[in-house]
Formats: structure tokens, C-alpha cells, sequence
């Protein structure tokens, strides 16, 4: 798990996470100095939920960058937080700047559930609890 020291706003989150889904290009949540060839990713799922005491992000997507993940939640939970809004992240996402995005949570609460390769040569859809 991973402790907050503060109760973020849920809601903001999820309207904020829903943000990811009109984009395509997630350069600005990646590890700088990686050798991809392309940062496209199509997030099909990303939200929030509260689980107990717990607050659990789960993200699904055809393919995620290296440290994409832990970024994006770092960046929600400034959302949560009041720290940043919903059109500052549009503007992280747009200017494709790695040093713009939030904090890259630590990997220790970060779950790899899911992974269901296509029959054919569709698309493959990952899910990551955070």
C-alpha cells in the first residue's frame, strides 16, 4: 500500500482521470530517456474507487509506457489534493513534458492484475491496480 497523508477528492480524480481517454500520445507520463519508438497508448479504463479504507486506481490500456503508470496516479492525486485541475492536466498531456506531470508514486503499491492477449491480431487490453 500506499500511505496518504491527506484525503484527496475523489470525485476530481475520476473526472480527471477521465481526461486520458481523449488522448493517445502519454510522452509526458514516461520514463525520460527511454528507447520506445511511439508513446501511443489507448487507455480504455481509469478510475477510482473506494475499497474499506483503501483508495484503489485501476488503469487498463492496449499497452503502458515504463513508469506511465505511477506518474499518472501521482498526477491524479494532485488533482485530488487541490494541488493542480482537470485543465492543467489537459496541458501536462498536450505539452509532453515529463517534468510537468506529478510525482511517480512509489512502485510498492503497484499491481499487475490482468493481461489478456487477443485471438486475433486485434488488441490487447492490460489492467494495473494501484
Amino acid at each position: 500500500a500506499y500511505l496518504l497523508h491527506k484525503n484527496p477528492n475523489m470525485d476530481l480524480m475520476n473526472k480527471a482521470a477521465e481526461i486520458l481517454f481523449q488522448y493517445h500520445d502519454f510522452q509526458c507520463f514516461s520514463r525520460t530517456k527511454t528507447d520506445v519508438k511511439t508513446y501511443h497508448c489507448t487507455i480504455k479504463k481509469a478510475n477510482w474507487e473506494q475499497k474499506g479504507s483503501k483508495l484503489v486506481f485501476t488503469i487498463a490500456a492496449d499497452r503502458f509506457l515504463r513508469n506511465m503508470v505511477r506518474a499518472i496516479v501521482g498526477t491524479l492525486l494532485e488533482v485530488g489534493e487541490g494541488k493542480i485541475t482537470e485543465d492543467k492536466v489537459k496541458e501536462i498531456i498536450e505539452k509532453k513534458d515529463r517534468s510537468q506531470a506529478g510525482v511517480s508514486v512509489p512502485a510498492h503499491a503497484l499491481f499487475l492484475t490482468n493481461i489478456e492477449y487477443p485471438k486475433s491480431n486485434n488488441y490487447k487490453l492490460t489492467t494495473i491496480n494501484q
